[in-house]
C-alpha cells in the first residue's frame, strides 16, 4: 500500500514512524514496544482486541530522504513473515509512505480466515496511513 502525505512532512513522519506514534494512533490497535524506538531488536506487542501479535524489528533505516523499519513476526503471532513501513521525500519534496508485508497465516483461526486474512491485512495498511496523517496535523 503506497499513500502520499502532505509535503514537507518528511521529518515529521520519519518520527511519528520511528517512535510508534503512528501504530499508537490506530484506533483499534495497541501497541506495547520495549523500547521508545524502533531500532533492530526492539519486541513489541500488537494487540488488536484478544488477538496478541508479538514482532520484532529487524531493520531500520534514517537517512535524508527515506526512513523506516521492518519488523518480523515471532512465534504466537496469527501470520508468519515481515511488514515494512517507510517514508521518503522524493527530489521534488512530496512525502510517500508505504507499507509492505508479505505473510502468510500461521495460526488456526487466520488459516480458516481464507482471503478474509489478506483483506483485513489490506484495511490494517489504510489504517496505518490514516493514523499516521492524523499525527501529521
Amino acid at each position: 500500500m503506497r499513500t502520499d502525505l502532505p509535503p514537507g512532512s518528511f521529518e515529521a513522519a520519519a518520527d511519528a514512524l520511528l517512535s510508534w506514534r503512528m501504530h499508537g494512533a490506530v484506533p483499534f490497535l495497541r501497541v506495547r514496544p520495549d523500547a521508545p524506538r524502533a531500532v533492530p531488536g526492539v519486541r513489541l506487542t500488537l494487540a488488536l482486541g484478544p488477538v496478541r501479535a508479538p514482532c520484532e524489528v529487524v531493520w531500520t533505516v534514517h537517512e535524508e530522504n527515506r526512513a523506516g523499519f521492518g519488523y518480523g513476526t515471532l512465534p504466537g503471532h496469527p501470520e508468519s513473515g515481515e511488514e515494512a513501513f517507510v517514508v521518503e521525500r522524493r527530489p521534488d519534496g512530496s512525502v510517500l509512505f508505504t507499507v509492505h508485508a508479505i505473510s502468510r497465516p500461521a495460526a488456526w483461526y487466520a488459516r480458516a480466515a481464507g482471503p478474509l486474512g489478506h483483506r483485513l491485512q489490506g484495511a490494517v495498511a489504510k489504517r496505518y496511513a490514516a493514523a499516521l496523517r492524523s499525527v501529521l496535523t
